[in-house]
């Protein structure tokens, strides 16, 4: 009879787990998992930002002997975006279930070189395909770290703990995209000759690389979980019988199946309103300053997706109260609710510099929201075998289905004349979330499962 694992994290039940601060019998060992972890996302979110920030400028130079292609550049911006995603969801799966098999720190040292190491490659692209492989090679190391940072989080702190260390990983995720946005304003990316003969985007992307350094205090500080080491040696003494890592496990169970589709609608709905309309606020911005010199329009980028990334470090911490206090559904309801009202509130009518500083606040802090959803929830749906596959799956599959909305916010504005009724249409994404709910299981006071 398979051993269930008892989850390290106190008391099973929500009764009990009302008696304890969250902060009780937490150990520096537990914050240093929290804060290296945190570290790994927090810089591949920074990768992120300098890769939105930076691929308008990056493709107008690459195509600049091209006219007819710069007449659709949104749609090359779109590819060059959906690239990106396509690897990210292929590394979050594939280092989700490495992350179980090989464990979940040397899984987060791998994909923090790769992201590094290919960010720092695309500022030496010369066209534009090489440009696209190198954002999807990128993305290999971007959608592996989440996972592999999540769980080792959530398996290494106490179960009353671990809302907020999950929340708080994902809310510092906005610092990296605040860091990125205010690098930005002193590499601008439409600068030319920034150093040597090298334009700004490049700089940009050569700085991307410096947050391999963490692989050394990931490698030397950092221990696997002894729940991992006793699930990897239970599933080892089965036979076969209990699985580690495996995707065909993960859906043959009925159960771990039910979540795993429930988080991909969930995640769909964030991931598409994020990386399909939210993260064009760059171009908003663009439209809105038409006529503008470039170095305007790059500083009220700068400054207002800084301001975005802000709003959105709000409202991650207010998922993460909610959540830990009421329910992560209605969190979620909530989210939803309002991420789908400001994205089309702030599209229709961001007209100036001065919208762009009050209005992408709103709109990060309710598009963001639903991400610390992702960090506390997702791995509270699958045992410790296949936790890592879980949330690979549930996060990184959906953009597979996200990948192809940059292309189509790019042909929509392109058709319609218009990025701002294109992202009114495709707000309606978010509705796909807020109707999942309903199966969704309530998960807030219980243990990591096991089984």
């Amino acid at each position: 009879m398979p051993v269930a694992f008892r989850d390290n994290s106190g008391p099973p039940a929500e009764a009990d787990a009302r008696k304890i601060s969250p902060f009780e019998k937490v150990t520096f060992y537990h914050w240093l998992v929290v804060v290296i972890a945190s570290c790994g996302w927090l810089f591949d979110c920074m990768d992120q930002r300098l890769f939105t920030l930076a691929r308008e400028s990056a493709l107008k130079e690459l195509l600049r002997n091209d006219p007819a292609a710069l007449v659709h550049l949104k749609t090359s911006i779109g590819s060059a975006t959906t690239s990106m995603i396509l690897g990210w969801a292929t590394g979050g799966i594939l280092f989700g279930m490495m992350s179980d098999e090989i464990g979940r720190v040397k899984t987060m040292v791998l994909t923090l070189v790769i992201y590094s190491g290919f960010t720092g490659l695309s500022g030496f692209a010369h066209t534009e395909a090489e440009f696209v492989v190198c954002r999807f090679l990128t993305g290999l190391g971007i959608g592996g770290m989440f996972g592999a940072a999540t769980t080792l989080v959530a398996e290494s702190v106490p179960g009353h703990f671990r809302p907020v260390a999950l929340g708080s990983l994902q809310a510092l995720s906005a610092l990296g995209n605040i860091l990125g946005s205010q690098i930005s304003l002193h590499l601008q990316p439409g600068a030319t000759n920034v150093w040597g003969n090298f334009s700004g985007w490049r700089v940009l992307f050569f700085v991307g690389i410096l947050p391999a350094l963490l692989a050394v205090p990931i490698m030397f500080l950092l221990k696997e979980p002894e729940g991992w080491k006793a699930a990897r040696a239970e599933a080892a003494r089965g036979g076969g019988k209990m699985r580690v890592g495996s995707p065909m496990e993960l859906l043959r169970v009925s159960r771990w199946r039910h979540n795993a589709l429930i988080g991909l609608l969930l995640g769909v709905s964030g991931m598409i309103g994020l990386w399909g309309i939210g993260f064009f606020s760059p171009e908003l911005i663009s439209t809105a300053l038409a006529g503008a010199p470039q170095h305007t329009i790059d500083t009220v980028r700068g400054w207002g997706t800084t301001f975005q990334d802000i709003g959105a470090f709000a409202g991650m911490l207010s998922f993460t109260f909610v959540a830990s206090y009421l329910s992560r559904r209605i969190a979620f309801l909530g989210s939803f609710i309002i991420a789908m009202a400001s994205t089309i509130f702030v599209f229709h009518s961001l007209r100036s510099a001065t919208d762009a500083y009050w209005m992408l606040p709103v709109m990060g802090f309710a598009q963001l929201t639903v991400f610390a959803g992702y960090s506390i929830y997702f791995p509270e749906l699958f045992p410790t075998r296949l936790r890592g596959t879980g949330v690979g799956f549930c996060y990184n599959t959906v953009r597979y289905l996200a990948a192809p909305t940059p292309i189509l916010m790019g042909w929509l504005s392109y058709q319609l004349s218009s990025i701002r009724t294109a992202a009114t249409i495709m707000a309606s994404i978010y509705l796909v979330g807020a109707i999942a709910l309903i199966w969704a299981p309530e998960t807030k006071g219980k243990p990591l499962p096991e089984g």
